[in-house]
Formats: structure tokens, sequence, C-alpha cells
């Protein structure tokens, strides 16, 4: 997850020009990879299409998502841009520790709004906190994200929750320009 305060995530993240950038792959091009340069197996980008490939073909948890990836037939993962391993040029998936680190590393944020929908003509917005589930190490806290969603449960936006604050100091931050569509936020 995010390491970085509220409002330096939201800052990164992209913009609704980078949502109409065309065809996912593009889109995730624009996030910044959480990894550092060494060992690096498989591209940041392919890591991300592999997970929401397997997340569309419904798979919810990130053992089905690495199970899906494995079983997951050539053409595929090669359109999904995995990496290419042996004289056969055979592809080899993102197993589901390496799509779990790279998931929760990724700016939430960043995300959400390069995968979320566009609120223009909205008639309503909630917000909603939840603690991402399995994010809590020791005695360091759990990952706190504060989220927005449309009347149909769409999520628009969402970002972290800085250590020591609530959600009321960052739904300011969270609405600032991406509700501006919505017609309850004028």
């Amino acid at each position: 997850m995010c390491h970085q305060s509220a409002t330096v995530c939201l800052t990164k993240s992209p913009t609704r020009q980078h949502r109409a950038i065309g065809p996912l792959a593009l889109r995730l091009e624009t996030l910044a990879d959480p990894r550092c340069r060494r060992g690096k197996r498989h591209p940041f980008v392919a890591v991300l299409l592999v997970a929401c490939s397997a997340v569309v073909a419904g798979a919810k948890s990130f053992a089905a998502i690495g199970q899906w990836a494995k079983e997951a037939p050539q053409g595929a993962l090669a359109r999904l841009g995995a990496r290419a391993a042996t004289a056969f040029a055979l592809r080899i998936a993102p197993s589901s520790a390496t799509v779990r680190r790279v998931v929760q590393r990724t700016c939430p944020g960043g995300l959400a709004d390069l995968l979320g929908c566009d609120p223009a003509g909205a008639e309503t917005l909630a917000v909603d906190g939840k603690s991402a589930r399995g994010s809590r190490h020791g005695t360091t806290a759990a990952t706190h994200l504060l989220a927005a969603m449309i009347g149909s449960g769409q999520t628009v936006t969402q970002l972290r929750v800085p250590d020591k604050t609530n959600e009321i100091t960052c739904f300011a931050a969270l609405l600032g320009d991406k509700a501006a569509g919505a017609s309850l936020c004028r």
C-alpha cells in the first residue's frame, strides 16, 4: 500500500484525463512502480493486468488470482504482457505472492482513479472508510482507506487516511476535483 500521506498520494494519483487515455494498459503505465529496481522479474503493468483479468474472471482472493494466472493460456499471458522465459518463449505468469505485493504497494488512490468511474451526471455520492484487510503487520497499524462511490456502487476514487488522523480530515482532499461533476457536490 502507499506508505505516503494522503495528500501526497492524492496529488500523485492520475486525473480524469488519464482515465480518458484509452486502453487499460496505457492507463496503468501512468502509475509509479512501487518496487525497487533490483529483483524485478515481471513487468509492473503485466502484473496489474493479470490481477484485473483474474478478478473479472471471478477471482476473489490473491490465491485465486495466482491460480487463474497459473492456468491462463499462453496467448492470454502474451496479450497481458507476461514475461517470456526459456528458449521456446514460454510465458511465465506472476505468482500470487508477487501479485499481492505489487497490488498492496501500489497507490490505492491512483488505482481507483484509473479504474474508477466518472462521477459526472451522478445524482448521489457516498463516502465510506474501511481498514484494508491483511494490511496490519506486527506493530504497524492497518491501512485505512476512504472511498467515494456513486449511487450504483461504482468507486470514483479512494485515498489512504494518514496514521493518527481520521476520515473527516481527508474528506475535502478526497472529493477535491474528483467529484466536481456530481450534482450533489456543487
